[in-house]
């Protein structure tokens, strides 16, 4: 009886949930692009769930001032990107471990309205008709590069720049026209699809613009390697990918 009691208590301390609860709580901090935040917040509760002596804080930002933070050497473990113009020199640069980096998602520019208005935009070039439009910079915000090409190639750049509004993120952008402070804004279809409070006036043409790719990776400097690693795999798993593919994302990886 005794012995079956010890090979009990024995078992039951080697289990992965009592490891789990016996390892020291390490904290990751994750920047990742602002158009991930509402997936990322679900990812988030789930592999806490699994990793209960992880714990997750995002970094959530513009992803060309995150790219920023890491060449000046914030502590970050992990980073989502918008752009590979804001990751890729980081690769090369060595700050993201090359053997733990992928193309992860893919997402579309549509061009949107408050809800409920009467919109006389059915396409991006028209939007030279628009007094007030929301667009993220193009020096630093991916939508923002992305949203430019696009008005670039319809030949309405040069036409429309006096009435741009320049935001910080998309999410800004976003927030202008709730709020009808703007005519019309450039965002990712997933920063659309998440309000009830705008809707689509026309999609882009993949051919006006590069294409668009979210990747990540572990950064190199970062304090708890495995712990990173784990949460990089994390993010490619069916569970995850199904769950960014319900908030409007493609998955690359497939």
């Amino acid at each position: 009886m005794l012995l079956l009691v010890f090979v009990v208590l024995v078992a039951a301390a080697c289990s992965p949930e009592t490891e789990n609860q016996e390892k020291e709580t390490v904290e990751l901090t994750i920047s990742a692009a602002s158009s991930l935040q509402d997936a990322l917040r679900e990812i988030k509760t789930e592999f806490e769930k699994d990793y209960p002596y992880i714990k997750i804080n995002y970094n959530l930002a513009s992803s060309g001032t995150l790219q920023q933070q890491i060449l000046q050497g914030a502590p970050v473990d992990v980073f989502l990107s918008a752009a590979a113009e804001t990751f890729d020199p980081l690769v090369e640069e060595g700050l993201i471990d090359s053997d733990q980096s992928v193309d992860l998602l893919g997402n579309e520019i549509v061009l949107i309205v408050p809800k409920g208005t009467q919109s006389e935009f059915s396409s991006f070039d028209q939007i030279v008709y628009a007094e007030r439009i929301a667009i993220g910079t193009p020096d630093s915000v991916p939508a923002g590069i992305y949203g430019k090409e696009v008005l670039e190639n319809v030949s309405v750049w040069e036409k429309t720049e006096s009435s741009l509004i320049f935001a910080k993120d998309v999410r800004q952008v976003l927030t202008y026209v709730e709020t009808n402070n703007v005519d019309a804004g450039i965002v990712y279809k997933t920063d659309a699809l998440r309000s009830d409070k705008v809707e689509v006036a026309a999609e882009a043409d993949e051919e006006d613009h590069t294409p668009i790719v979210y990747p990540a990776g572990v950064v190199s400097s970062g304090n708890h390697p495995k712990e990173a690693a784990l949460f990089y795999q994390y993010i490619q798993n069916d569970k995850s990918m199904d769950l960014f593919k319900e908030y409007g994302f493609k998955d690359l990886i497939k």
